[in-house]
């Protein structure tokens, strides 16, 4: 075991792959993670924030790669791991950022929004993850971060699928991280509170909802998406090695009422 220091904290020279790592809560890890001295695969559907994030990133002085791709498609996780080897020669740390969000009342929700939600948000995270997996057993060495959310504890009224796809992100976080913890891989996961980004503008907005949820945050206050970076962080270096298996709340005390 190393010793400890400041350094244990660090990602220097590390190769951090991630998914919606260029636009929302996602370009802040994508950040947190350059800042501490990791390389980073950009995984994106669209090209929408990847200037600015190369710039953020190069700005830290490390290297970014960019790819866009559909990760819901078929054969898409295969594609992506052989992109990545191929640019960085490894890939030490995965981050499942990607997902939606579908709202609807629950008679009218439409089965498309469920199959969108569910693939996106849980069957592409499982198949990169089960992709990635190979690579890192073969290191004998890594760190997978899934994104879960307050819905992966509690009930998700009108937000069916992603209530559902976030609680079965917890579960295989935990699957995960007891099949692979004898390769020295760990798998946890962070959960974000209610965060103020352009996702959650609307319900910020709304005069009743967003007093209910301030008034139910210990905290006192929605967070900034930089109030999860030093979590990030926490979770992809080596001063969370003997972690795994956990799902780790960023919510200001939310959970606690």
């Amino acid at each position: 075991m190393k010793e400890f220091s400041i350094h244990t904290f660090e990602l220097t020279d590390k190769v951090v792959l991630i998914t919606g790592g260029a636009s929302g809560l996602g370009e802040y890890y994508t950040q947190a993670v350059s800042k501490v001295g990791a390389d980073v695969f950009v995984v994106a559907n669209e090209q929408r924030g990847w200037e600015e994030t190369r710039k953020a990133v190069e700005a830290n002085g490390r290297r970014v790669v960019f790819m866009q791709q559909d990760i819901t498609e078929p054969g898409a996780a295969k594609k992506i791991v052989d992109k990545a080897l191929e640019e960085f020669g490894r890939i030490d740390v995965l981050i499942n950022n990607a997902g939606m969000q579908r709202r609807h009342d629950l008679v009218d929700f439409p089965d498309e929004d469920w199959q969108a939600v569910i693939n996106l948000n849980l069957n592409a995270l499982y198949y990169l993850s089960h992709e990635v997996a190979k690579v890192m057993i073969k290191q004998n060495r890594g760190k997978i971060v899934n994104i879960g959310s307050m819905q992966s504890y509690r009930a998700g009224k009108f937000i069916y699928p992603y209530a559902a796809s976030k609680h079965a992100v917890m579960g295989l976080t935990r699957a995960y991280a007891d099949a692979l913890a004898p390769y020295n891989i760990q798998v946890n996961g962070l959960a974000p509170g209610y965060i103020n980004t352009p996702m959650t503008k609307a319900l910020q907005d709304d005069p009743v909802r967003s007093v209910e949820i301030r008034e139910h945050i210990p905290a006192g206050h929605w967070a900034e998406p930089r109030e999860l970076m030093g979590a990030m962080v926490f979770l992809c270096s080596d001063a969370s090695n003997y972690i795994n298996g956990v799902m780790l709340p960023v919510d200001g005390g939310y959970l606690l009422r």
